[in-house]
């Protein structure tokens, strides 16, 4: 029996686009690539998931909360933490999936990042692992043991989702045609394309 995979888009907000409160290079260029994959998943039957960053206002990994400087880095509730932009927060325009996204092909959305006191990178863990969303739970219902992965950032929410799926069990590919990079290092978006090809993802 083959694989029942699932097609996973991260955070395709429009706070990670350009005009964006944490806008990510050419974020809007993965657009057409979510909407051709969505399309064909769709087509199989196969479901599409939109993860989002979902901050409550004030949350302890914005700069503003904190007195920080955004990019910076210092520590929220024992855990290493760079501090960014207010984003993402929650019922915002900032929030929402990009407009030129076709979203009538989304079977799912997952929220993270909820929790004020820790930050969320990955679709399935906050950042200490302290506390799952229903992704996991979700896929494991669904019978799903592949993953087809792309969306923003590389370097920070797609390496995150990425490793945190290959710990569960799944099967993974990256659509690296269909992610774009933070990049507060330059090479920061290779590297984390490196290693989640380490770790075990197909990139495509």
């Amino acid at each position: 029996m083959s694989a029942r995979q699932a097609l996973l888009l991260i955070d395709l907000q429009n706070d990670f686009c350009p005009g964006g409160a944490l806008a990510v290079a050419g974020g809007d260029e993965t657009v057409a690539v979510a909407n051709r994959l969505a399309m064909a998943f769709q087509q199989r039957g196969e479901p599409v998931i939109a993860t989002f960053d979902w901050h409550p206002a004030g949350h302890g990994s914005f700069a503003s909360t904190c007195g920080n400087v955004p990019g910076t880095c210092g520590e929220l509730d024992g855990l290493p933490q760079i501090w960014w932009p207010d984003h993402c927060i929650q019922h915002s325009t900032g929030a929402e999936l990009h407009p030129a996204l076709d979203q009538s092909a989304v079977t799912l959305r997952v929220y993270k990042g909820e929790n004020p006191q820790i930050d969320s990178y990955s679709a399935f863990f906050d950042n200490g692992r302290r506390q799952a969303t229903r992704l996991d739970s979700w896929l494991k219902a669904a019978g799903i043991t592949s993953l087809t992965v792309m969306g923003l950032a590389t370097d920070y929410c797609v390496k995150y989702s990425v490793l945190d799926a290959l710990s569960l069990g799944f099967q993974v590919t990256v659509i690296a045609e269909g992610c774009r990079g933070v990049n507060l290092q330059p090479e920061d978006s290779s590297n984390a394309l490196k290693a989640m090809e380490q770790a075990g993802a197909v990139i495509q």
